[in-house]
């Protein structure tokens, strides 16, 4: 079975994904060029969340910097401390700060020159 392709413009990284992608290239002989350069981002990556990410294996989410707000907005709304159907209070949250407040769980990974933030 093949994976999917994973890139920095990603949104929502999980590390049993690169993982796995990594095996697939690393064990497909006939890798292009294109994969070739996907090999060495994701070793990359692998690289610079050793030091953080002790639950790699089993599965860590990276979180784009971008896309940290709405991250935030639905954790909130999976965890169950917010109704997600309800106009109110959900309509006066800053999420902005909602998001920051969050962000000092996390540690940021550079990856490519974009910033993601995995749970440490």
């Amino acid at each position: 079975m093949r994976t999917e392709p994973i890139s920095q413009y990603d949104d929502i990284v999980d590390s049993r994904d690169v993982i796995a992608r990594i095996a697939e290239l690393e064990s497909d002989e006939a890798r292009d060029g294109e994969d070739e350069r996907e090999l060495n981002d994701l070793r990359e990556l692998a690289r610079a969340v050793a030091d953080c990410a002790s639950d790699w294996e089993y599965g860590t989410t990276l979180i784009r910097d971008s896309y940290f707000v709405e991250y935030a907005q639905e954790l909130a709304e999976d965890l169950g401390v917010i109704d997600s159907h309800a106009t109110w209070p959900n309509d006066c949250i800053d999420w902005d700060k909602a998001a920051r407040e969050l962000k000092c769980d996390y540690s940021v990974v550079s990856w490519g020159g974009i910033d993601y933030w995995i749970h440490c």
